[in-house]
């Protein structure tokens, strides 16, 4: 009779340990995947939001777009860049700020007397 005392005694221990041992086995071979999971899942929410950033941009320049097919817009973009009309000289006036600074300064002397 002393033996199926000590079999009772060694089954819970030994069957603990086969538990621990397949929660182990268990938590290491699910590693690598949620590891992976989770790294795609960042991977997936950064290009979410570059697309986001993309299709912002893609609607601003549409709208620049339909804009700029106005003669006016072209005309005014043409100037911007340097182009002149057939015709036309192109004047280079350097210094503008500094009349400008010049002309605000005489003006409210004027308006002081």
């Amino acid at each position: 009779m002393a033996s199926p005392r000590r079999r009772s005694r060694r089954s819970p221990l030994l069957a603990r340990s086969l538990v621990v041992v397949c929660v182990g086995l268990v938590l290491f071979l699910y590693y690598r995947p949620v590891k992976s999971y989770l790294s795609t899942s960042k991977e997936v929410s950064a290009r979410q939001l570059e697309v986001r950033q993309l299709r912002a941009q893609k609607r601003a320049l549409e709208r620049r777009l339909a804009l700029s097919t106005t003669r006016e817009e072209l005309s005014r973009e043409a100037r911007r860049i340097g182009y002149v009309r057939p015709g036309e000289r192109l004047y280079i006036v350097k210094g503008i700020e500094g009349w400008r600074a010049r002309q605000a300064a005489a003006t409210r002397r004027a308006a002081g007397r």
